[in-house]
């Protein structure tokens, strides 16, 4: 019986521990993307951004390995402004599994209930955007975004942050239909 009882608690770690980041992406359709071989960091944007230092230290290295791998180079005189925001908010979760035999209702709710539990677990999503900015003309050309469980681990922090980064440049440059 015991076994049932800590199954929610199994499940609920399992769930947390399989999440992923989900990502979206938007473009300018008009834009021919096979141009753009430069970037650099749009500095007034990304100190106004609300996070560590140290957080933003990780997004920065992780957007330049994945810039580099692309065949991407930082440069001072840059085709490309990279750009990025982020937002975190708490989220609640609240299980609650019943267990109990009654007559006329079977397996689950019913007014000779034994065996409830209740768990209630808290985490943090966070929102990473990326921004990357046509640095001539000063048009934002391309924007994306990925969402998930955030972690206050800092062993696990930069693996993270390298997953969201990652996962998300992985839709630039878009791929036309």
């Amino acid at each position: 019986m015991k076994n049932i009882k800590f199954l929610p608690l199994l499940l609920l770690f399992i769930i947390t521990s399989c999440s992923s980041i989900k990502v979206n992406q938007d473009y300018d359709k008009n834009v021919s993307f096979d141009g753009y071989k430069t970037y650099a960091y749009h500095k007034s944007g990304i100190d106004k951004v609300e996070i560590s230092d140290l957080d933003k230290k990780r997004i920065l290295r992780s957007i330049d390995e994945v810039m580099a791998s692309k065949g991407f180079t930082k440069s001072e005189n840059p085709d490309l402004l990279i750009n990025f925001f982020t937002k975190e908010r708490e989220q609640v979760n609240v299980n609650q599994f019943n267990a109990g035999w009654g007559y006329g209702w079977g397996w689950g709710w019913n007014p000779w209930m034994w065996g409830g539990n209740t768990t209630i677990s808290r985490y943090s999503e966070g929102i990473l955007t990326i921004d990357i900015i046509d640095a001539k003309k000063r048009e934002l050309i391309w924007q994306g975004e990925g969402e998930g469980v955030l972690t206050k681990n800092t062993e696990k922090k930069e693996e993270n942050v390298k997953e969201f980064v990652t996962k998300i440049l992985a839709q630039y440059p878009p791929q036309k239909k």
